[in-house]
């Protein structure tokens, strides 16, 4: 090879460098930009502001695992995401809800109370927030609510119909096959016996019970005389009873979240630097 060709192919493999060089650096770039893009996304979407995770539970709450309405074992997964997300400081619960079944909001209540062990948990009402909904949110650091909120509404139902005379009149004829008197208990072709109704109303006094002296652990300042009939109250007047801590919308709500994050920042500073001089 002589020395001209020599010279050629080191400016070639020059070149081939560079262009392999630029080719790196530019993923490179790609790549950075790209994660830039996903932490940006992460901490500026409408569910996340400034380390503050809103979660919505709006409508009826049953038991489920769909994202269409307020299911508990959705509503669930979100709050126990959030609690486990080092990104995310503190929660806030946007509460517009009528409430739902007791169970349901069970569930989601042994989610908060997880949630609660790792950061802050913090209630906004909205323009209702009654019966489990309500439960949910005593089950929280602070709750607050709007002057018009309808809130309260602590006690348990459950509903029958007897349309025996209206299938009697349209010839409609029920035969149920059963291994126990009382098994179809509750079914609407006929009515309830005397002792399916008090047994029945036992099992709903129990679930009442357990529904106030909940509320009651949950919130020392309530008194039993201003929920034990289960009525409705509004927001401003529930600050009164000790059903609600603050009027205030939902970013009044974030705010404070964002406050308690970092006053809990500071104590937890604290706490390790006294922990490492002793």
């Amino acid at each position: 090879m002589s020395w001209l060709e020599s010279e050629i192919k080191k400016i070639e493999n020059s070149k081939r460098d560079k262009k392999r060089t630029a080719a790196m650096y530019f993923a490179a770039g790609l790549v950075i930009a790209l994660v830039a893009c996903i932490v940006f996304s992460m901490l500026c979407s409408p569910g996340n502001t400034g380390g503050v995770k809103v979660i919505r539970i709006e409508g009826e709450i049953n038991v489920g695992s769909s994202p269409n309405g307020a299911n508990s074992e959705y509503i669930g997964s979100l709050i126990r995401s959030a609690a486990d997300d080092p990104l995310i400081e503190a929660i806030v619960l946007r509460i517009n809800s009528p409430g739902g079944t007791s169970a349901a909001g069970e569930e989601i209540i042994a989610d908060v109370e997880y949630a609660k062990t790792k950061k802050p948990v913090i209630t906004s009402m909205g323009a209702q927030a009654t019966s489990a909904a309500y439960h949910i949110s005593a089950h929280t650091d602070r709750i607050f609510a709007n002057p018009d909120t309808t809130t309260a509404g602590i006690g348990t139902i459950m509903l029958f119909y007897d349309k025996s005379r209206a299938y009697e009149r349209e010839g409609v004829v029920a035969e149920p096959i059963k291994s126990v008197e009382s098994k179809d208990a509750g079914s609407d072709y006929r009515a309830l016996t005397a002792s399916e109704k008090k047994y029945l109303q036992s099992y709903i006094d129990a679930g009442g019970e357990y529904f106030i002296n909940d509320i009651l652990a949950q919130r020392p300042n309530v008194k039993r005389e201003d929920i034990d009939d289960a009525r409705i109250i509004r927001g401003e007047d529930a600050i009164e009873k000790g059903l609600v801590d603050e009027i205030g919308n939902l970013y009044q709500a974030i705010e404070y979240a964002k406050n308690c994050r970092n006053i809990l920042g500071k104590e937890a500073a604290k706490t390790a630097e006294a922990t490492s001089e002793n």
